[in-house]
């Protein structure tokens, strides 16, 4: 595929597989589905404990029929698709969304809930030649230990709940280069790293970069989403003192 080729031009290569994955009924077809995408020496990094993997059915028995077998009824629901070209040249495919069935069997010795379920994924994909040929997988697993209570750490201190989609509700039909947006995000990061070396909170253009009341969604066990005020927190006193103290 060449590096003009539109992001939707690219989504078009995931279609195939997206339709069967939606509702898992027929696992043949996904099984199928998922060998008709991946190029024959695909690799799949993912995330601990599966590691690495090779091979359209190799990751398939690895990650998906375990994942079925646990959450018979299982769905999955994207709420975020994007596509482009790298400043490298490769074409990538992101998705977020989650995974959600009813809990029946145990899944990685998480044990079974008996009840609707569900674990926030973020899936990329490179593609070659309409093919794709390389995967980087994150699949919430403590999400869904959370769910089981089966949580052998510390609560974590934001609230716990199913990650929705963006609030504009555009996830899907997002277009268009990126390359905005990127500039955007590298020039937050940059000003977030002025910070604590320059111990004034305002360096970091809070205000500049993030709508007063957005929402945070982190990792489950971290933080998890919560509902952060970001013009008080520019200002407080106790976070001028204590951010960044954190390990």
């Amino acid at each position: 595929m060449s590096m003009a080729a539109p992001s939707e031009k690219l989504k078009s290569v995931l279609l195939p597989w997206r339709r069967a994955m939606a509702d898992f009924k027929d696992a043949a077809h996904i099984r199928h589905a998922l060998t008709n995408l991946c190029a024959p020496d695909i690799t799949l990094h993912m995330c601990h404990p599966f590691g690495d993997l090779n091979g359209a059915d190799k990751i398939y028995d690895t990650i998906y029929q375990p994942l079925i077998t646990a959450l018979p009824d299982l769905e999955r629901r994207d709420l975020i698709l994007l596509a482009g070209t790298t400043p490298e040249g490769q074409d990538w495919i992101g998705t977020m969304g989650n995974y959600m069935g009813t809990f029946l069997a145990p899944f990685m010795d998480i044990p079974p809930t008996g009840h609707l379920a569900h674990m926030r994924y973020h899936e990329f994909f490179r593609v070659e030649d309409g093919r794709v040929v390389e995967m980087q997988v994150i699949w919430d697993l403590p999400e869904l230990m959370m769910q089981a209570k089966a949580w052998p750490m510390a609560p974590q201190l934001g609230a716990f709940l199913c990650t929705p989609g963006p609030l504009s509700s555009d996830g899907l039909s997002a277009s268009g280069d990126g390359r905005a947006s990127l500039e955007h995000i590298k020039d937050m990061e940059t000003a977030l790293c002025r910070y604590p070396d320059n111990s004034d909170p305002k360096v970091m253009q809070l205000d500049r970069f993030w709508h007063p009341r957005f929402n945070w969604y982190g990792p489950r066990g971290l933080y998890g989403p919560g509902y952060i005020w970001v013009s008080p927190l520019a200002s407080d006193p106790f976070f001028a003192r204590n951010a960044g103290s954190q390990s």
